[in-house]
């Protein structure tokens, strides 16, 4: 905050440039920028939201130059949103202030003089263009920087939204946009330019709003049907949202972009859904198992395409739940395809689904440590995994590291009773028998 008033303050009383602003259209600014701040959109992110009073700050900047940009972000101390801390108010306003000096500061640097209202004393409103462009891409990535300093300093750095930021910069400036028409509308309505501008920003509020309810009732679907398929075996708690972080981990390496990378998530999250499908005795059979039973176990990637082709937000991942087990060699089920043959999604989660499962309790063994689980995937690269997706897998391990889960305790004796073999662990394998006497290992 004393930063930020210090920068106001020089501005005003260094510059001589407190008798050169237009305190109405100041305050008119002002109330428009507080209507936005004071009714954002909620995050996904732990306490964190989202307004669109950005726009009124930009135009604060072509309207009143540096120091009535600071002002005008300055008054987020005064934010009326309900359960907002004074020392986040404070901070609001400091860091909308700094960006919006800053801001007004490259606006004139590239106009080449001081702000003004386009279309008065020889500014045309395409000279503005380039100007408001400039300041709004250093007021954008500004905001976005003070913002996770702070989040790092006090300890919540996990709490920066590093996903989908390009994308979530890219929506930020096309929202900017809206201080250009701000000042592009005030010569001909004055005032009334703010109230005018006020209809498609609450659209643009609702539309955040729109957006982020979608993704909430999308992993809320998710959810439900990982915790379906996890009731069915105890040692099983929190493998399908391991499998998920895995498969993320391992298609951010990869440069996989931001749309593909929330499918491979959900896609991760549902590889196992079609266990619903295959008869708990069966999953939970000890010992060998029937050429039937098998075969059971076999078509539950079919089984979990059948449960989930109705959710259209899946997009890809239904190729990675229908072919996680296909392996390499040609080996694999359901339908027994072979390197480049096998989609993308389902090579990434093959890798992601037998790490997690030798790094996990079973009921027939503990954890096998993260140094094992590595030595695992490279004998089996080439012949079960894809050898791409391994050496991701383990680059991003070595820069991200990895905690595995939390040691199992015995099942409650009301639990129902666990499988003795894991499909996905490969040190492990299913023993099937076609008559009494003979047995294979698949």
């Amino acid at each position: 905050m004393g930063t930020a008033f210090g920068l106001l303050v020089h501005g005003l009383a260094g510059n001589g440039r407190i008798e050169q602003l237009e305190w109405s259209t100041l305050l008119v600014l002002a109330l428009l920028f507080l209507v936005c701040e004071s009714m954002p959109t909620l995050l996904s992110v732990r306490q964190a939201a989202v307004s669109v009073s950005f726009s009124a700050a930009l135009a604060a900047v072509v309207l009143t130059g540096p120091e009535g940009a600071a002002l005008v972000g300055m008054t987020a101390v005064l934010s009326v949103r309900p359960g907002l801390p004074l020392v986040k108010r404070l901070f609001n306003g400091a860091q909308f202030a700094i960006c919006g000096h800053v801001a007004g500061w490259v606006y004139e640097s590239l106009l080449g003089r001081p702000a003004g209202v386009p279309g008065v004393g020889g500014i045309a409103f395409s000279d503005l263009i380039v100007p408001f462009a400039g300041a709004a891409a250093v007021f954008v990535p500004l905001n976005f920087v003070l913002i996770a300093l702070v989040l790092a300093a006090t300890g919540q750095a996990d709490q920066v939204p590093l996903r989908g930021l390009a994308q979530f910069m890219v929506s930020y400036l096309g929202y900017a946009t809206f201080g250009l028409l701000i000042a592009g509308l005030w010569t001909t309505v004055n005032s009334i330019a703010a109230v005018l501008v006020l209809i498609p920003l609450f659209v643009a509020r609702w539309a955040f709003g729109q957006y982020l309810a979608q993704q909430r009732s999308y992993d809320a679907t998710i959810a439900a049907l990982c915790q379906a398929v996890e009731t069915k075996d105890y040692y099983t708690r929190g493998h399908c949202t391991r499998v998920s972080r895995a498969s993320g981990m391992i298609a951010e390496e990869i440069g996989m972009g931001s749309e593909r990378l929330r499918a491979i998530r959900y896609a991760g999250m549902l590889h196992d859904v079609g266990k619903l499908g295959v008869p708990t005795k069966v999953l939970q059979k000890e010992g060998p198992l029937t050429e039937e039973e098998f075969a059971a176990i076999q078509l539950h990637p079919m089984r979990g395409l059948e449960i989930v082709r109705g959710i259209d937000f899946l997009d890809e991942a239904f190729a990675g739940i229908m072919h996680h087990h296909e392996r390499q060699d040609g080996r694999g089920y359901p339908m027994g395809l072979a390197g480049d043959e096998i989609p993308e999604f389902a090579r990434i989660i093959a890798v992601a689904d037998a790490f997690d499962a030798m790094t996990s309790d079973r009921s027939y063994r503990n954890a096998r440590s993260v140094e094992v689980a590595t030595e695992e995937l490279r004998k089996g690269a080439g012949a079960q995994f894809d050898p791409v997706m391994v050496n991701a897998f383990l680059r991003a391990l070595d820069r991200q590291g990895w905690e595995p889960p939390c040691k199992v305790a015995a099942p409650p004796a009301d639990a129902a009773e666990t499988t003795t073999k894991d499909h996905d662990d490969p040190t492990a394998p299913i023993q099937v028998v076609s008559d009494v006497t003979t047995g294979t290992e698949r």
